[in-house]
Parts: structure tokens; C-alpha cells; sequence
């Protein structure tokens, strides 16, 4: 098994050289495949699957050492590569299970919705009824009708929700694109998390103001890594990284002025 993979690795890099495509990203791809067949065979977490990630990346090596430039970043690649070989059954499973995770997501989200248009419903029903009081009655009726639809607790809760799911949709991408997520995947993680962040988006104009130049640059980082899933570049793990560094900070809890209270309370 050693000297199976060690030939298929050791051939795969010498055609890459030959046709002029021995890049990072071309040594990756070599030993994830090589590594991925030979691992098949093998309970996961063995021994025996150890032993076929060294003779991997010591063929990357063996073959690369003091012959490039690029000796270091190659390295680099051809451990990524066997890392997301051996764990591509694994990456598999989650991606499965996340697919019915957000599919409970949706029923849970249209279950929210048909409530929340109940309690609507009941508390139309009562506006209704009160017109038929006094108007001192009315008023205090409207009032309490008010202040449950504009709760601070509710708002609060749906904003911090939106940045929850905000932020774990930017980590499922970044676990994706470092164990060997496929480029739609990382994807649609993004487009996730781009559409809870804009529904996190603070709606009075005072605190927009005050995280303005930061939600810029959540813009802009996830706009970079749109770019850099397009063009395939390994520059997408760190921009990734730079992106949920800037969403934690973005989302970074803040005491609110006295400014800001009066304004989300009108």
C-alpha cells in the first residue's frame, strides 16, 4: 500500500511538471485524491491510515525538496491535501447532515411564522374589540397592543439570532474550505451568512451610523471571498479567516448610549 501510493503520488507530480501545472493547488488536489483511495480501505483514525498520510506527504517531499521556490507553500498544500483525504468519507457525513439540519431550519422558521401570525391574528381581534370601549379604554388597550408588537426583548432576540446563524454560517465555510469542501459549498455558506447578517443589520439610524465603517468591511470581505472562490485562489482561507475575525468583532456586543435607547424607543 506504501509503494502504491508513494508511485501514484510520485507520478502524478512528475506529469503535473511535465504540462506545466505544478502548483499549490494542483500538488493538493494529487495527494487528497491519492489519499482518499488508499484510505477508503482503512477504519478512520487507524494506524494504518496514519502511516498513509507520512508516506504522502514524505513523496511530496522527496520529490519537491530543494527543487522549487515554492518549497514551503508546496509542503503546506500536500499536508492539506492528505488532511482532507482522509477525511473526505467524514466531510461527507457532515455535509449530509448539514443539508438536514437547514432543513429542519426552514420547517422550524415556518413554524415560527405561522405563530407569530396567530398571535397577529389575536391581537387584531382584540384592537377590534376595544373600539367598542371608552376611548380611555381604547387608548390603554392600543397601548398594551403596541408595546407587545414593538418588544425590545423580541427585537433583541431576532437580532442576536441573525448574528448567531451570521457567524456559524462563516464558520461552516471556513471548515469547509480548510477540510476539502467543494468551492459551491463554501458558496452557499456565504450567501448564508449574508442574508442572516442583513437581517442583523441595527435599524435605527444612529446605531447604523456607529458600525457603518465596520459593516463596510463585512461587505467588502465577503465580496473578496466571492472573488477568491471564483478564481479558486488559496488566498480563500485566509480572506475567510479575515471574515470571521471582522463578523465577531462587527457583532461585538456594545453598550448602548442614552441617544440610541431614545432613538430605538420611538
Amino acid at each position: 500500500m506504501a509503494n502504491n501510493i508513494k508511485e501514484q503520488i510520485q507520478s502524478d507530480l512528475q506529469q503535473a511538471k511535465a504540462t506545466g501545472q505544478l502548483r499549490t493547488e494542483r500538488i493538493r488536489e494529487i495527494v487528497k485524491s491519492a489519499v482518499s483511495q488508499a484510505a477508503s480501505e482503512f477504519k478512520e483514525g487507524s494506524q494504518e491510515i496514519r502511516a498513509i498520510v507520512r508516506d504522502a506527504v514524505s513523496t511530496v517531499i522527496e520529490n519537491l525538496q530543494e527543487k522549487s521556490t515554492e518549497f514551503k507553500e508546496e509542503v503546506t498544500a500536500s499536508i492539506e491535501g492528505a488532511i482532507e483525504g482522509v477525511n473526505t468519507k467524514r466531510h461527507e457525513a457532515i455535509v449530509k447532515t448539514q443539508s438536514e439540519l437547514q432543513r429542519l431550519q426552514a420547517q422550524l422558521d415556518g413554524e415560527e411564522e405561522k405563530l407569530q401570525q396567530d398571535v397577529d391574528g389575536i391581537l387584531a381581534d382584540i384592537e377590534e374589540t376595544g373600539k367598542e370601549n371608552t376611548t380611555t379604554t381604547k387608548n390603554t388597550i392600543d397601548a398594551a397592543i403596541n408595546a407587545i408588537k414593538d418588544s425590545e426583548e423580541v427585537g433583541l432576540l431576532k437580532k442576536r439570532y441573525a448574528q448567531l446563524q451570521a457567524q456559524l454560517a462563516i464558520v461552516r465555510a471556513n471548515v469547509a474550505a480548510r477540510y476539502g469542501g467543494r468551492s459551491e459549498e463554501v458558496k452557499h455558506y456565504l450567501d448564508e451568512a449574508n442574508n442572516w447578517y442583513s437581517q442583523a443589520r441595527p435599524q435605527a439610524e444612529a446605531l447604523a451610523t456607529q458600525v457603518e465603517e465596520k459593516r463596510s468591511q463585512l461587505d467588502d470581505k465577503l465580496g473578496e471571498a466571492g472573488t477568491a472562490i471564483a478564481r479558486k485562489e488559496r488566498q480563500l482561507k485566509q480572506t475567510l479567516r479575515e471574515l470571521l475575525l471582522a463578523t465577531a468583532d462587527l457583532f461585538k456586543d456594545k453598550e448602548p448610549t442614552k441617544e440610541d435607547k431614545e432613538i430605538v424607543h420611538k
